[in-house]
């Protein structure tokens, strides 16, 4: 199922409507390949339409995020970046602290770690909807540390 299908599917859940505004952030959304933030997000969607205000940005982009569709970062400073995650497979979201890039991974790995939990802690974890922060290939290479 598309992503625009799935979203319209969750709005329609929550009793909300697929507005132009709406569509276009999503649309947007899908333009940019890396973590970005909800100002970069608003700038491309000026572009197409200046009918679109910041706040509806933000309360799209939160929209997506309760829908599991986007997944937000804070990467420090109070700098916020959102990346339209795949809502074809559950997999976990392995996200640099500090260049806001995520990376999708399959939820294989991590299966033991919810094992474990759930029958030592009672506790379940929610694969579609895990993210584990540290820092990517790049950020390493120019001799960031994880614990900055």
């Amino acid at each position: 199922m598309s992503c625009e299908l799935v979203f319209i599917d969750k709005l329609k859940e929550k009793g909300f409507r697929l507005t132009m505004q709406r569509e276009i952030v999503l649309s947007v959304l899908h333009g940019f390949s890396s973590a970005v933030s909800a100002e970069e997000i608003y700038n491309r969607v000026q572009e197409i339409s200046s009918a679109v205000d910041i706040s509806t940005v933000y309360r799209t982009l939160e929209l997506l995020q309760d829908f599991g569709m986007v997944i937000s970062s804070d990467i420090g400073g109070d700098h916020r970046v959102y990346n339209l995650v795949s809502v074809e497979e559950p997999h976990i979201h392995l996200v640099c602290k500090e260049c806001g890039q995520v990376l999708g991974i399959e939820t294989d790995p991590a299966e033991k770690l919810a094992s474990y939990l759930e029958s030592h802690h009672n506790f379940l974890i929610d694969l579609k909807n895990f993210h584990i922060s540290g820092l990517c290939e790049d950020c390493q290479e120019k001799g960031i540390s994880p614990n900055e």
